[in-house]
Formats: structure tokens, sequence, C-alpha cells
């Protein structure tokens, strides 16, 4: 090829990056960071909405589960305040656990399960507080199991059904947080 097939091609090749780079720029103002302090039109940002949210206390369908409904307002809280309390509230997240704890795998000589498959199924509805109007109804679940090392060993059958119910619990309140985002942020 000749120096000036060459530079041709060369130019060209210029030319294309340098419309990608203009298209590349004109388009990078149309996107912000879902947790900016302020939108690009100056209105309050995603983090000052999700702090109007109020969190009363979480309801479960047994008295053994309460201390589920502590933990899933505390991920609630920090997942979506960063710290216990928030602003004054403009809305109130209702929420209703149940859970279900099944033996997947089961010793046949001792009837034992080896292995335990945990759930919780969540029920929420974002209200506003001012019309008492549900926005955001919906419902989400997680799955999580563990496993029982030895027969005998009690503890670490509770520390592992305990470390289930932490888990599930936090996938939960992650799901929760990010649905209200996305409610917050696109307004479905």
């Amino acid at each position: 090829m000749s120096w000036v097939k060459r530079s041709r091609v060369e130019r060209r090749l210029a030319l294309r990056w340098l419309a990608v780079a203009a298209l590349g720029a004109l388009l990078g103002g149309c996107f912000q960071p879902m947790y900016a302090e302020n939108t690009v039109a100056g209105t309050p940002g995603l983090r000052d909405k999700l702090a109007a949210v109020d969190l009363p206390t979480v309801k479960t369908g047994n008295v053994n589960d309460a201390r589920l409904g502590v933990n899933l307002k505390n991920a609630l809280a920090f997942a979506m305040y960063g710290s216990a309390t928030g602003s004054s509230p403009t809305h109130r997240l209702e929420v209703r656990l149940s859970t279900s704890r099944t033996s997947i795998i089961v010793d046949v000589t001792t009837a034992r399960p080896d292995i335990e498959d945990y759930g919780i199924d969540a029920s929420f509805v974002l209200r506003e507080i001012a019309t008492n109007k549900p926005v955001v109804q919906g419902t989400t679940f997680a799955r999580v199991s563990y496993d029982i090392p030895g027969q005998e060993q009690r503890f670490a059958r509770a520390r592992g059904f305990r470390d289930a119910e932490d888990r599930a619990t936090q996938e939960i309140a992650d799901k929760i947080s990010q649905r209200l985002a996305s409610y917050f942020v696109a307004g479905t």
C-alpha cells in the first residue's frame, strides 16, 4: 500500500474515532449516578427520597421470627439511610414476613437431616403518608441452604440455622431497597 492510500485510510479511521468520541461526549450528559446528591434537574436525589421512608415494625407470622423482623428493619435502614434514622417521613414501608424450613437431604440410618433449606417470603407496601395511598406493592423471597456438620452437633446446627436466617434476611432487604430505589428513580 502506498503512503497516499495509507494516509487516506488513516484519515478515515481518525474521523471515525472522532465521531465516536463526539457522540460519547454528547451522550455523557444524559446519564447520572443513581445515588447522586441532586438530579440533573436540581431536584432531591435518591438518597434524600429513601431517607424519607418510615420503617415501622416488621410484621412476622410467628413469635419466634421477631428477631428476623428486627434484623430486616435494621438492614433496610442501613440500605436506605446509612444509619438508624432518616429524615422527616413522606412514605411508610409496611413489610410482612413468613418463613419456611425444609429438610433437603436426610440420613437414611438416623432419619436426621444433613442439609436444610430455609426460606423467607416477604410482602411489602410503600404508602404515601399524606394520602395513605399505596404507591408500590410487591412480594419477594429468599431461599438459602445450610448443612448440619455431624448429627450430634446441636450447636453447629443452631448456628447454621441462625446464619441462614441472617443471609436470607439480608437478601430480602437488598431486594426491597432496590425495588424502592427503582420506584423513586423511574417513578414506576
